[in-house]
């Protein structure tokens, strides 16, 4: 039996994650700097989470392009988040009005792709590669 991912729901909970993150984890451990752990603002952190949306949602975006729909508007928006995402790191005063649209447009393309990929499940054209 073949093990399949989701990987548009990976993406989606890793965006999550990251939104949770960046909004939620400087509230709840704002002391961890007194224990000598700092990963809140920790800009290594804040760019391995960003790396890690970006390898997840590329490998889900491009095999939906590829394999099923042949959409660029989930690309697209998935390059603006990751985009914002990335200046949100350069820019950190601006850091919430950075990520609100990042995630947006980045769950957004992925809810695009997963169901552009269930309309057009298998039903190819000649393009296609399988």
């Amino acid at each position: 039996m073949k093990l399949r991912i989701n990987w548009d729901a990976l993406g989606i909970t890793a965006s999550v994650a990251c939104a949770i993150h960046c909004a939620v984890l400087p509230l709840f451990f704002s002391a961890l700097p007194l224990f000598g752990v700092n990963i809140i603002h920790n800009i290594a952190f804040e760019a391995g989470m960003v790396a890690l949306a970006f390898g997840i949602g590329a490998w889900s975006l491009v095999h939906g392009y590829r394999k099923h729909h042949h959409r660029l508007l989930p690309l697209g928006l998935f390059s603006l988040g990751i985009t914002l995402l990335v200046v949100k790191l350069f820019f950190t005063h601006y850091e919430t009005w950075l990520l609100i649209p990042a995630v947006v447009c980045i769950v957004w393309a992925h809810f695009i792709n997963y169901q552009s990929c269930r309309i057009h499940d298998h039903a190819h054209a000649e393009d296609c590669d399988h």
